[in-house]
């Protein structure tokens, strides 16, 4: 697994393809390592020529961990912040996406497409208004703005992505619970112990399981606060896709990014929820495909 040092810290990544291909940059959402993304969307864009990065965003997997920086209380940060109010932070969506700038930088590509999903889906669009010369096209999956005015999670789901009390330690509870969050987030009907999902889980949970991770991200996420200011300063082609029964991040936060950003594409998935179960994954594959040679078509007409 290549490590290198990122923006002053150790960020993993993987390589497929073609070193010297058009190159995509998949951000992965909270909490999630590279392992995560499904091979067949990586092996799709491979086979259409393009060089595909995953990398393990700072305090997950095998890059850089801050466990024991102080982090907030994320219930008094999320009252704070309706109000405005920041509370201090190890780092935010900026410092992640000077990350994700600052690998390609190391690999020496100098301009990516993006897709993101979920806080990846935040950190391309912070990626997309700060690094505008490096990115070709944003694809942001599942996301939202952080607009205080949008649909807030119900109290299920709020209670199992802010579990209290001592963190599961033993491995086939440890997915056992990662499935059990799943199955009250994602696609309404799916067994997410046979689709695949509880596979990616076991993948990562093998390779480094750092639960730590997972509140600093938050606090990274809240304390970004409203980040719409950014959003508005998105200028690349953008496509964004949310499913209509995502009951963690509500549509109307996909609904958001195209509304503010000019000439986006929103495409809904119906009955998609916060994931991308097999039965959906050709459509979100094709789509991604059709935005990108959108995006070359535009390029090579300026």
């Amino acid at each position: 697994m290549p490590i290198v040092s990122v923006n002053g810290i150790e960020i993993a990544y993987e390589s497929h393809g073609d070193d010297g291909a058009p190159a995509i940059l998949l951000i992965m959402g909270l909490g999630g390592q590279l392992t995560m993304w499904p091979d067949d969307l990586i092996n799709s864009l491979v086979s259409a020529g393009r060089r595909v990065i995953t990398f393990d965003n700072r305090d997950i997997g095998l890059s850089a961990k801050f466990a024991d920086a102080p982090t907030p209380n994320p219930i008094a940060q999320m009252l704070l912040g309706r109000f405005g109010i920041k509370l201090k932070t190890p780092y935010t969506l900026t410092d992640m996406a000077d990350d994700a700038a600052g690998l390609l930088e190391v690999l020496g590509i100098e301009r990516a497409d993006i897709v993101g999903i979920s806080m990846g889906g935040m950190i391309g669009q912070f990626l997309s208004a700060k690094y505008p010369q490096k990115v070709a096209s944003l694809t942001a999956i599942m996301t939202t703005t952080g607009n205080p005015k949008l649909p807030h999670p119900g109290r299920d789901v709020m209670k199992a992505m802010l579990r209290r009390g001592p963190a599961a330690t033993e491995r086939e509870e440890i997915i056992a619970q990662s499935v059990a969050t799943f199955a009250l987030i994602g696609t309404p009907g799916e067994d997410h112990n046979t689709n695949g999902m509880r596979d990616r889980i076991a993948a990562s949970v093998d390779r480094n399981h750092a639960p730590a991770g997972l509140r600093v991200q938050t606090a990274a996420i809240l304390g970004s606060g409203d980040f719409r200011n950014i959003t508005r300063q998105i200028t690349v082609p953008t496509l964004v896709i949310h499913g209509s029964a995502d009951p963690l991040v509500s549509i109307e936060g996909g609904k958001d990014v195209a509304k503010i950003v000019p000439g986006a594409r929103f495409e809904i998935i119906d009955g998609m929820g916060h994931d991308i179960p097999p039965r959906f994954l050709p459509r979100v594959i094709a789509l991604i495909h059709d935005h990108l040679g959108s995006a070359r078509v535009a390029a090579s007409a300026q």
